[in-house]
């Protein structure tokens, strides 16, 4: 008991400093990590995510104009158009009805052309109006006219559709001479533009907007963009870009940083030529943080789970070792058998229990005739192979629960249970018998033993030394008679059988 008072107190100590080696080993690295990220974080956001986002917004709104620009394009090379303008415009269906048909078969938010010779807009739904040279909203007719490009991309308000701010791709027209002779075009919502929006703040975590060269938000998310600001509002007139409004005096392109209610803000500002507006992408360090720390807690998570698979697998070696150990020193490593000591734990239990119950236990000590003369005429590795052979016997022979033991050298002894005199030397005889006959190849040649047994029944007063010693006597009495014979050994004397 105290040896095993002692393994125990041993392997809790081994747990214990297991548990305090990965727990601290962890926990260091976890946090070691997290400092790591919080100072490498801020060059991160503000040197690559920011500006990728930023690129990645611009690429999308890039590539959705490419369509309407090609559309444009082919409008404005159309000999239907040019031939209708030059003779005359005289069938308006005819160009409505090609504007409708180029609105609804590429799915464009509107379509339109205007003549320079009568100065009339044409819709889908027909003359909208007679531009005007004082008329601001129709400045930008006479801009394109005098434009050097061929087309132009201009954000505006559509009076054929309630004033909804659409993107126009406004395309030159000119005769087969080279001379200008109108302009047409497509235009698209902007509704493409702010599902974009809204897709990247989700994604990324992080506001999107776009300001005009005045310093006013025109275009935001469905939620509005930073602190839930609007289309329409100043940048002064939202928390925290009132500071870099007065500092910069107007948007322009660059890296900049900002407070907003004790939360810094990173911003990454892009100027868009094709819409004469900025790109704002923002991100604030609250969720950049909350992040972080949701990374540190998980960390924690895993290094906790990994360090209760390790004990667990520890646990499970050391039990293994141990009932390996264990099993080392109470089998017989030869024939698989308990030996000696496993043979002491098992009878001991044998006799409380049939003292307990009143049952019958009756003993055999075996020894296998003249071993000695086999081992030196055909070796060890022969007297080896017999002893196993021999040990499978007794299990085939007997009962599962019957307790065969290897006593030692070419001695076995066995325990029969609920088994009085009469049945145990039944036993003993078939045993006896069966090894007579029994052969053990071994390098061609059929090896051949005998087998004399000692046979002792347990009586109330009986210990297990006194009851193996009986057996022995029976064994001692067994081989002056003769070998390869069976002798019971009752109690305060010898009889022979």
């Amino acid at each position: 008991m105290p040896l095993r008072e002692h393994n125990k107190h041993s392997h809790r100590l081994l747990f214990l400093a297991l548990v305090l080696l990965l727990g601290c080993g962890f926990l260091a690295t976890s946090l070691v990590s997290y400092q790591a990220s919080l100072k490498s974080i801020r060059n991160s956001i503000v040197n690559t995510e920011l500006p990728l986002t930023s690129d990645n917004v611009y690429s999308e709104i890039q590539k959705d104009l490419v369509r309407p620009i090609l559309i444009s394009s082919m409008m404005s090379r159309d000999t239907f158009v040019r031939d209708w303008v030059m003779h005359g415009e005289k069938d308006v269906e005819q160009m409505t009805r090609y504007l409708r048909e180029v609105q609804q078969h590429y799915g464009a938010f509107t379509s339109f052309f205007i003549s320079d010779r009568t100065l009339t807009y044409y819709q889908t739904k027909g003359v909208l109006k007679h531009i005007r040279r004082d008329e601001p909203r129709d400045i930008w007719y006479f801009r394109v006219r005098d434009l050097k490009e061929p087309y132009e991309i201009n954000v505006d308000v559509d009076m054929a559709n309630q004033d909804r701010l659409t993107i126009f791709i406004n395309y030159k027209v000119f005769d087969y001479d080279g001379k200008f002779i109108g302009a047409t075009g497509v235009g698209l919502t902007v509704d493409a533009v702010i599902k974009l929006i809204d897709e990247y703040q989700r994604r990324y975590d992080r506001s999107v907007y776009f300001v005009d060269t005045n310093g006013r938000i025109v275009l935001t998310g469905a939620d509005g963009g930073p602190t839930g600001a609007r289309a329409g509002q100043s940048l002064a007139e939202v928390p925290g870009l009132e500071d870099l409004q007065a500092r910069l005096g107007r948007p322009q392109t660059g890296k900049f940083e900002y407070q907003e209610r004790g939360r810094d803000h990173y911003l990454n500002v892009r100027y868009i030529p094709e819409l004469d507006w900025f790109l704002f992408v923002d991100k604030h360090e609250g969720g950049l943080l909350a992040g972080i720390r949701n990374t540190l807690y998980l960390n924690l998570l895993i290094c906790l789970v990994v360090t209760a698979i390790m004990l667990f697998l520890v646990g499970r070696l050391m039990g293994r070792y141990q009932r390996s150990i264990a099993a080392l020193a109470t089998t017989d490593s030869l024939t698989g058998l308990p030996n000696r000591r496993g043979f002491e734990l098992l009878a001991g239990q044998a006799l409380q229990e049939a003292r307990r119950d009143r049952r019958p236990l009756t003993a055999l000590l075996l020894d296998l005739d003249h071993f000695k003369l086999l081992n030196d005429t055909y070796g060890h590795q022969a007297g080896d192979q017999v002893l196993q052979g021999f040990a499978q016997n007794l299990r085939d022979d007997l009962r599962k629960s019957d307790i065969i033991c290897r006593w030692g050298g070419e001695e076995f002894i066995i325990l029969l249970k609920d088994t009085g005199n009469a049945t145990a030397h039944q036993m003993a005889e078939k045993v006896r018998s069966g090894v007579s006959i029994q052969r053990y190849p071994f390098r061609g040649v059929n090896l051949h033993v005998t087998t004399s047994i000692g046979l002792a029944e347990m009586h109330p007063n009986d210990s297990l030394d006194s009851l193996i010693g009986r057996a022995d006597r029976g064994l001692y009495r067994a081989k002056q008679s003769g070998r390869d014979c069976v002798c019971f050994e009752p109690a305060g004397h010898q009889d022979a059988l």
